[in-house]
């Protein structure tokens, strides 16, 4: 990778900029993120929505080849700033902040302006193995429901979650529920069910080809993974869940508060 020592584009940007805050201590620039740099600033000036100019008009504007300026849209894309949009690339519009809470996934996108949905993969009952029955309250071989949903904001499909959940707990779970509404809402108001409290496990993982595809994401972006283990509100074990929310639309917050330090 080529790296470029111009002093005239490094004055170019004042300390605070996107530029000069990725500047090694050498000083040398590689020029894909010069490249990049200059197109963040017009990512700000077309706003959300906002086309892109093509590959080959980028590379004319900013005087390199057309790989360069490849490298530094890959960036761009995989940090959500850009998408995908037919043949062509447009401005991406802020990431969904989802709590890191017990709150549903619903609750925590129609805070933000936005319209959740689902779209149903799959519905079945199996057999429970030993390494899921304790986390669900059941024995080995107790029948199990999967649910598998891709979850939507505004119909964009922004991830991909698996429920699973004693088939004890909910009979007519197949007959009652209807797909594209939250589970949670479901628990709540037919089984009189609240989530109490559950362990949860965030890391960036990488889709197989399968939930890449069922996303409609690139297998090489990155994701955000959410494992949760959840108790009803008498403390009985209830349901596990594996999120997985697309990397580049998604960010996740909390609030913290200092716990009771030993006198």
């Amino acid at each position: 990778m080529e790296p470029t020592h111009s002093t005239s584009r490094l004055h170019a940007f004042s300390p605070g900029s996107p530029i000069r805050s990725g500047i090694p201590e050498h000083g040398r620039i590689p020029k894909y993120y010069a490249v990049k740099a200059r197109i963040a600033v017009l990512v700000d000036e077309l706003g959300e929505g906002g086309l892109l100019p093509t590959e080959r008009d980028l590379a004319i504007r900013y005087e390199v080849a057309r790989e360069t300026v490849r490298q530094a849209l890959r960036e761009l894309l995989l940090e959500g700033r850009l998408r995908r949009h037919g043949r062509g690339t447009v401005v991406a519009g802020p990431k969904l902040e989802q709590p890191l809470s017990l709150a549903s996934y619903t609750e925590g996108v129609r805070r933000q302006g936005r319209n959740p949905g689902r779209h149903l993969i799959g519905l079945e009952q199996f057999s429970c193995p030993p390494d899921l029955a304790g986390d669900i309250g059941v024995q080995t071989g107790d029948p199990v429901w999967h649910l598998e949903r891709v979850l939507l904001a505004d119909d964009e499909r922004v991830g991909l979650e698996s429920t699973y959940i004693a088939v004890a707990r909910l009979p007519l779970l197949d007959s009652e529920f209807e797909p594209d509404s939250s589970f949670y809402a479901y628990l709540r108001e037919r089984y009189d069910l609240r989530i109490g409290e559950a362990d949860e496990r965030l890391e960036t993982v990488l889709a197989t080809p399968r939930e890449a595809l069922l996303i409609g994401t690139p297998p090489a972006l990155p994701m955000l993974l959410i494992q949760r283990v959840s108790r009803d509100q008498r403390g009985v074990p209830l349901e596990r869940v594996r999120s997985l929310y697309r990397g580049d639309r998604f960010s996740f917050t909390t609030r913290l508060s200092p716990g009771k330090t030993p006198g």
